[in-house]
């Protein structure tokens, strides 16, 4: 039974995520912050993490990075909601910045429960495929 880290600090977002996980038979441990989650790093294996990217304590992509940085193996799913409140501003792009950072995969909230289940099982897959398998020419 694959094991997903879950790290965001909106209960309803980490309960909702949790309860369509577990449905889909798969082992979930919520953190409800950046510190939280980095302890379950350490204390737990993890087959794929879903990091929101702007929570309290960790700004930023910090979360990302810290991540990253501690368990570059396990394939990070980088989440965000975050939008500009003018539509006339240009708003930066969040998520491709956290692939800069390291993140596997993004997704960008709200998203579906099938866009959840297909981005995890893509990233299951890679984990499982050896490395040439990746490169293709």
């Amino acid at each position: 039974m694959p094991r997903i880290l879950v790290v965001d600090d909106d209960p309803m977002v980490g309960a909702t995520i949790e309860v369509l996980l577990r449905r889909q038979g798969f082992d979930v441990t919520m953190a409800d912050g950046g510190e939280t989650g980095l302890a379950a790093l350490e204390a737990q294996a993890f087959d794929v993490m879903l990091v929101d990217i702007f929570m309290p304590h960790m700004r930023g992509f910090e979360s990302i990075r810290i991540f990253h940085e501690r368990a570059p193996a396990i394939p990070l799913i980088a989440m965000s909601g975050y939008a500009f409140a003018s539509s006339a501003s240009p708003s930066p792009d969040f998520l491709r910045m956290a692939l800069e950072l390291g993140a596997a995969r993004c997704l960008r909230k709200p998203f579906t429960p099938d866009a959840l289940l297909t981005t995890i099982r893509e990233c299951l897959g890679e984990v499982a495929q050896p490395k040439d398998k990746k490169e293709a020419p």
